[in-house]
């Protein structure tokens, strides 16, 4: 059984920063890809950020392009996203995500989830 826990959502100021933290525990994921999603409330869990079990290769959506990156420290089963320049449209429950598999943007594709972290960006 894998298990994922996220970390370092909470409150800040539109334009500035927050990096969230994805554990994994149970088993390692380091050759697993690794996925970040949102679903701000009321709408449908959307595809935010991947990464490669190597580290090497990286997706994101044009929405944070730019602005968010993505990272894994696999010696520490960790998967990291740091977020800057954040804006309001960008408050959402956070979740990462790890499948055995090549990095996609589908959710279903995905084996294992966290419970979610909140983020909120205030104007």
């Amino acid at each position: 059984q894998g298990q994922l826990v996220e970390s370092g959502g909470g409150l800040v100021q539109a334009g500035g920063s927050l990096r969230l933290s994805c554990a994994a525990s149970g088993r390692t994921f380091s050759s697993y890809a690794m996925g970040w999603f949102r679903q701000a409330a009321g709408k449908e869990r959307e595809f935010v950020a991947a990464i490669r079990w190597s580290g090497g290769s990286t997706y994101y959506a044009d929405s944070v392009k730019g602005r968010f990156t993505i990272s894994r420290d696999n010696a520490k089963n960790t998967v990291y996203l740091q977020m800057n320049s954040l804006k309001p449209e960008d408050t959402a429950v956070y979740y990462c995500a790890a499948r055995n598999g090549v990095i996609t943007g589908i959710s279903k594709e995905y084996d294992y989830w966290g419970q979610g972290t909140q983020v909120t960006v205030s104007s």
